[in-house]
C-alpha cells in the first residue's frame, strides 16, 4: 500500500480488441491481457480506485479494488476509456488495440472462393492520442510501444505526439518479452528526459517497476 494512491482513481486498459470480418472471424493479436492485468492489480493493491477495460482475455480477473469493464472491439474501448477518463488521476493504456479495422462486416460467414479475397481496412481511433488531447492538469497518462526496430526512435516520438507523461517500450527483439510469456523486458521514456531500463523481469514484478515510477511522478 501506498498513501500517495489512497484515494486516486485509475483507468488501465489491457488486452487485445477483435475486429469482425464477419458472423465467425475476426482480425486480432497475440494479446493476452496479462501485463494490463498485473499493472491494474498492482495499482489497486496500493491504494487507487481502478476501472479496468478489458479486451477479450482467458485470464480470470477478481481483484478487490478492480471493476471490469468487458469490451470487443476498438471502438467500444475508445467508448469506455473516454467515458472515465474525465475523471482518472491515472490512465494507463496498456491494451493492443487494433490499428485497423474492416470497413464493412458481412452478416454471413464469407464463403471460401477459388480467387483471392480483398479486405478494405480503416484506421481505428488512436485512444493514447485522443486521451493525450484531453488530458487535464494533474493527470498523468502513460502508454505502452512495442516494436522490432529503432525502438527509441518510436517510443520518444510516441511521447511527444501522444502527449504521454511516460511510455513503456517493450521491445520484440528481447528474448521473454511481449506477448505470450509470463516475463518482460521495459524501458521506460519519461516526459522530463529521464530513461529506465530494466532486466527482464516476471509479468507482475514488471508491474511493480511501473507502478513504482507512476507514484514518483504523481
Amino acid at each position: 500500500f501506498n498513501p500517495r494512491l489512497k484515494g486516486k482513481k485509475a483507468l488501465v486498459t489491457a488486452g487485445p480488441t477483435q475486429e469482425a470480418l464477419d458472423p465467425v472471424r475476426y482480425i486480432s493479436n497475440h494479446s493476452t491481457g496479462q501485463m494490463g492485468i498485473a499493472i491494474a492489480r498492482e495499482l489497486a493493491q496500493n491504494g487507487a480506485a481502478v476501472d479496468l477495460v478489458l479486451g477479450p482475455s482467458s485470464i480470470p480477473v477478481n481483484i478487490p479494488g478492480v471493476r471490469v469493464i468487458p469490451v470487443i472491439t476498438a471502438e467500444e474501448m475508445y467508448e469506455a476509456s473516454a467515458g472515465i477518463f474525465p475523471e482518472a488521476d491515472i490512465a494507463v493504456m496498456a491494451a493492443a488495440v487494433s490499428d485497423y479495422a474492416p470497413v464493412t462486416v458481412s452478416s454471413e460467414k464469407i464463403k471460401k472462393d477459388s480467387g483471392a479475397l480483398s479486405l478494405e481496412l480503416t484506421r481505428t481511433r488512436d485512444i493514447l492520442k485522443t486521451l493525450g488531447e484531453r488530458k487535464k492538469a494533474g493527470q498523468l497518462l502513460v502508454g505502452f510501444a512495442l516494436e522490432n526496430r529503432d525502438e527509441k526512435t518510436y517510443a520518444l516520438g510516441k511521447l511527444e505526439s501522444k502527449h504521454a507523461d511516460l511510455i513503456v517500450l517493450n521491445s520484440l527483439n528481447d528474448e521473454g518479452a511481449g506477448f505470450g510469456f509470463d516475463t518482460n523486458q521495459v524501458t521506460l521514456f519519461e516526459k522530463g528526459g529521464a530513461e529506465i531500463r530494466f532486466g527482464r523481469k516476471p509479468k507482475q514484478e514488471v508491474a511493480a517497476d511501473i507502478v513504482d515510477r507512476i507514484i514518483k511522478l504523481l
